[in-house]
């Protein structure tokens, strides 16, 4: 271990040198030369004034905070000896690496500043447009009058500011070294004025070059800044449409200018390569769209859970987003979904889902285009909405380049959980109990190098004593050089504690993380995703961890561990490390033996050891304890007062190792969450099963189309308009080869042979 923390920040053997001093005593200046936050995130736009708690300091030291080695902002020290930092302007997401200076030149102190997606931020943080579509249709018909806005005043260090318009765009060749983000002042609106928390104008009609600029964000910061000061204190708002900005001709007539900008867009994107080749399909139903969490996540503009508010997306009920970005363009994927549970669309309702040339939430290595988190998709994805569909009736321009994908080539994940007094279901759905005392591997993927482990611990009873049954207590898991995340029962119970590369997270001011490796979190669940689409999802319930993980099909054939070889095959799944086969109805003491085959070494563990109880009781300890022998199995004495409730309770599926868990803890709790648990994979493994799809039948035209759903067993009827005459099939059903029924339905004026001719030649061919 490090003798001092003088670069050694963060790490952690058998002392600390984290600042929030957990259960290890601490290595030499800690205080000194480790950083401890407050806040410790803010906006990618920069602007947050945070303190350095640990520091004491002269209020005349020239204190400079850096940022990625790059970014210097100027920091204070108050009254109090507390240094603070102004955070920069990033366009990136996630841990920033940061190191402070008193002298200008020489930076001893190090931390981490968490640089969050702008949209991420809780309101308090923002400053918040007061009826936002007000600001974004200002100059359109009966949209006029004075914009206001509200934010934080507390958050501004001064008693009176400026209030500025900032706009957004990108310049250079598109996929190329001179493609680069502008982020320009453009003016202000309100300049030395109180800072109340609040502010009125009304928008001055302006001529180019600054009408020009159509996405940005207003930022208040002190009065005493110049204009367009960087990297000071600040709060910004959104990204939005700048209605308010544009030039007398949009507000003469805005369907007008609004098509020119659409059909320069529509020429701009057939000059450009298109990305939709690379992004994934959709999942077909909406239960298989919610249950793939490793690779989808819920689109905060249409959550079914929130109400189903779907602006941009009349006749959905809920959208999710590819999380990851497609590999060469940073691209995303949106889908959505009505409440049938059925795909929306584009060539079917303009509330269809749509893909986007840049990601909302950006794409490694963030900083360029189309790659900057939420404004690259302003730009080339939302403002060319409004141009195309909002601002004008030509959505047929934008659906052309943005259109659904449906889910023809969409392959569900495996799911693979372990749960209760450890029940191991696997990928190909053997179910058995393992539960063994140590450190194991529950899941290793060479090829994709994705690592899970999991630790158990011994269970207590109410009184204090060992109960001969463990618990999952914790897991740890890396992808690719990815950070270590591990997720372990905290001292509250049910909560999770959360440890990013042996450190502990704090989820209290965003639940939302980018790493190297995406988590959501909240107090009682953690979702993990991986670049590889890989999804750990960990809940906490009862004084229990439940773990779930995703796996798409490319890992198929490529998975050892407890959680066994995801092949389709459960007859090999209890295969250990040299190849030996236990099979699932083997005993329970050679299940046993099995499972300790599975112990990790300290070499390649990725727990963290941080008190004495974890060193010694897994660190200097054997990775599987051999003096702990659990009980095979519990007697149904009919004596016993607690048989009853838990034969009325556990039935059905799940009953025994309902059974088990509530009499081995003696716990009706314990049990009960286990068959909950139980009950919730199955539902998962349920969503997720393979759904088949013939793909989307095009409207005729000339005629009308009646069906929108294509998946398997579905039927579309055809009919024509008056005056035209119907050729091929007036109704079609998708079959079970993956193919619509029938012929291909068209529409033709008349009945002479002029017309049928070619028809009839198309159908026969």
């Amino acid at each position: 271990p490090a003798d001092s923390c003088e670069g050694h920040c963060g790490e952690k053997v058998t002392c600390s040198c984290h600042p929030t001093r957990e259960r290890l005593p601490d290595c030499g200046g800690v205080k000194q030369f480790c950083a401890d936050l407050s806040p410790h995130s803010g906006s990618l736009l920069g602007g947050a004034d945070f303190r350095i708690l640990n520091s004491a300091l002269d209020m005349n030291v020239n204190l400079t905070c850096r940022f990625k080695s790059d970014t210097v902002t100027r920091g204070y020290v108050d009254t109090g000896g507390v240094g603070h930092c102004v955070s920069p302007m990033l366009f990136e997401t996630g841990w920033i690496p940061f190191d402070v200076s008193t002298d200008g030149v020489t930076y001893s102190m190090a931390g981490s500043w968490l640089s969050v997606h702008h949209s991420k931020l809780a309101e308090e943080f923002k400053v918040s447009l007061v009826n936002e579509t007000k600001w974004q249709y200002y100059g359109t018909q009966d949209v006029g009058g004075a914009l206001e806005m509200v934010w934080n005043a507390s958050l501004i260090n001064a008693k009176r500011v400026n209030v500025e318009l900032w706009g957004y765009q990108e310049t250079g060749m598109p996929y190329s070294d001179t493609w680069q983000a502008d982020w320009r002042y453009l003016y202000s609106v309100g300049r030395d004025v109180p800072n109340s928390g609040s502010f009125r104008f009304v928008p001055e009609l302006l001529q180019t070059p600054r009408s020009d600029w159509d996405v940005g964000s207003i930022r208040v910061c002190p009065s005493t800044e110049p204009d367009g000061a960087r990297n000071v204190n600040a709060l910004w708002s959104g990204a939005h449409a700048l209605a308010y900005n544009l030039d007398e001709a949009f507000r003469k007539d805005p369907a007008a200018w609004a098509l020119e900008k659409c059909l320069r867009w529509d020429q701009e994107e057939k000059r450009i390569a298109s990305f939709l080749s690379e992004i994934t399909d959709c999942p077909c139903t909406l239960a298989q769209a919610r249950a793939d969490t490793g690779r989808f996540h819920t689109d905060y503009g249409c959550d079914i859970e929130k109400g189903s508010v779907c602006t941009y997306h009349p006749g959905a009920v809920h959208c999710v987003r590819a999380i990851q970005a497609s590999p060469e363009y940073g691209a995303g994927q949106q889908c959505c979904y009505d409440h049938t549970g059925a795909q929306v669309l584009t060539g079917d309702s303009i509330g269809g889902s749509t893909p986007d040339r840049g990601h909302d939430w950006g794409a490694p290595p963030y900083r360029s285009p189309p790659r900057v988190p939420g404004f690259s998709h302003w730009k080339y994805d939302v403002i060319t909405f409004y141009y195309c569909c909002l601002w004008s009736d030509n959505c047929d321009y934008y659906f052309n380049h943005r259109p659904s994908s449906d889910c023809r080539t969409y392959k569900p994940p495996k799911s693979a959980s372990v749960l209760g007094d450890p029940h191991f279901l696997t990928f190909d759905g053997v179910t058995y109990t393992f539960n063994g005392k140590g450190e194991y591997l529950l899941l290793h993927s060479l090829t994709h190098e994705l690592t899970v482990q999991g630790r158990t611990e011994p269970m207590t009873s109410e009184n204090g004593s060992v109960i001969m049954a463990t618990r999952l207590s914790s897991v740890a898991m890396r992808e690719n050089g990815s950070d270590v995340i591990e997720v372990r029962l905290s001292d509250r119970p049910t909560h999770l504690q959360v440890l990013l590369n042996q450190k502990v997270l704090s989820f209290s001011e965003q639940s939302w993380m980018d790493l190297k490796g995406k988590v959501l979190s909240n107090p009682q669940n953690v979702t993990v995703m991986f670049p590889s689409g890989a999804g750990v999802e960990v809940r906490g319930r009862a004084e229990v961890m439940t773990l779930t993980v995703l796996l798409p099909q490319e890992f198929k054939h490529h998975t050892q561990g407890l959680l066994g070889n995801m092949n389709d095959d459960p007859d090999d799944d209890l295969t250990s490390r040299d190849g030996e086969v236990t099979f699932a109805n083997s005993t329970a003491q050679d299940i046993f033996t099995y499972g300790a085959r599975w112990a990790i070494t300290n070499e390649i563990s990725l727990f963290t050891y941080d008190s004495e109880f974890l060193l010694n009781e897994y660190y200097f300890a054997p990775k599987h304890d051999p003096t702990f022998i659990p009980n095979f199995s519990v007697g149904k004495d009919p004596s016993d007062p607690l048989l009853e409730p838990v034969l009325k309770m556990c039935s059905g599926v799940g009953a025994s190792i309902c059974k088990y868990d509530a009499l081995s803890t003696r716990s009706l709790e314990m049990g009960n969450m286990t068959l909950l648990s139980l009950r919730s994979h199955a539902a998962s493994v349920q969503d997720l099963r393979p759904v088949l799809s013939c793909g989307w039948l095009q409207p005729p035209k000339h005629g009308q189309k009646e069906g929108t759903l294509y998946l398997e067993g579905a039927k579309v009827i055809f009919s024509c308009k008056q005056g035209y005459h119907l050729y091929g099939s007036q109704e079609r059903i998708c079959q079970g080869d993956g193919h619509w029924s029938g012929d291909k339905t068209q529409f033709h004026q008349g009945g002479t042979i002029k017309f049928l001719l070619p028809v009839l030649l198309s159908v026969l061919i």
